[in-house]
């Protein structure tokens, strides 16, 4: 665990951006390490994940050596959820953590499962049939959440953030729905500690697409993901950002040596 005051994170590589929303250009946001036009980056997201879907799982589990398992897991346990809460998984796709908290929030509970990619939110679907769990579904985007004020008390989102064009307002509104005292987990790859980042970097560049083109059928996706990661906010800048937002007591905990990092918020 981390205290987001007081420790430091590596800096990205040279020529490489911490990928806040800041450091665009006025109407262009990052696509992996090209820049878009913004109202262009949902597409080209939204075809990455028509691309993937099909294979999302098990790619994850190719990819991480399954870690994303124990990753999802913590966050599981860190969200703390009860009989009776009302939580929202944001970019939900396939449904797994949407899945255990539904049977933690039990009868008395509600969970919504969305995801603004329809590939994605079928994959879920047909997890929680398969399941015997029924869920309310949404095919919404992040940044304008179908939901009232003060409506859940938690809210997750699992490496989707850094999809999102407009990341601040995305955690605007996931703030917006949170009850007062109701918590915002956000699990997403973040900045590894420095010492790993050229074996780490060799095997995102190299490895991943491999595995793409091997399994998937598509390596250009992977790629897109490798890129992504480098592009989104380190540590410390996510928390200010959930900061902004109104979040409060915002902590990270840096899992697998920081390859991804649960951050968690508060509303007041």
């Amino acid at each position: 665990m981390s205290d987001p005051k007081s420790s430091s994170t590596p800096a990205p590589a040279a020529g490489q951006s911490a990928g806040h929303d800041a450091a665009a250009d006025a109407g262009t946001t990052h696509f992996g390490y090209r820049k878009v036009a913004e109202e262009e980056k949902s597409q080209h997201v939204a075809g990455v994940f028509h691309s993937v879907a099909s294979n999302y799982d098990l790619m994850n589990d190719l990819m991480s050596a399954g870690l994303h398992r124990w990753w999802k897991a913590f966050t599981i346990r860190q969200a703390n959820v009860r009989p009776g809460m009302k939580v929202l998984d944001v970019a939900g796709g396939t449904g797994d953590l949407a899945l255990r908290f539904a049977r933690q929030a039990g009868a008395s509970g509600q969970v919504w499962l969305t995801d603004i990619n329809g590939s994605m939110l079928a994959q879920g679907r047909d997890r929680m049939i398969n399941a015997g769990v029924l869920l309310p579904l949404a095919q919404c985007d992040a940044e304008f959440l179908p939901f009232a004020d003060h409506m859940f008390d938690v809210v997750t989102v699992a490496f989707g953030l850094r999809n999102m064009t407009h990341k601040d307002k995305a955690l605007a509104e996931m703030q917006r729905v949170l009850r007062p005292g109701g918590r915002l987990l956000v699990l997403e790859f973040s900045r590894v500690w420095a010492p790993l980042t050229p074996l780490y970097d060799a095997y995102s560049f190299n490895v991943l697409p491999w595995l793409g083109k091997q399994f998937a059928g598509d390596s250009e996706s992977y790629r897109y993901l490798a890129e992504s990661i480098r592009m989104h906010p380190p540590q410390d800048e996510l928390a200010l950002m959930m900061e902004r937002a109104g979040l409060e007591r915002v902590q990270w905990f840096n899992l697998t040596a920081g390859v991804c990092a649960l951050h968690v918020g508060t509303k007041h």
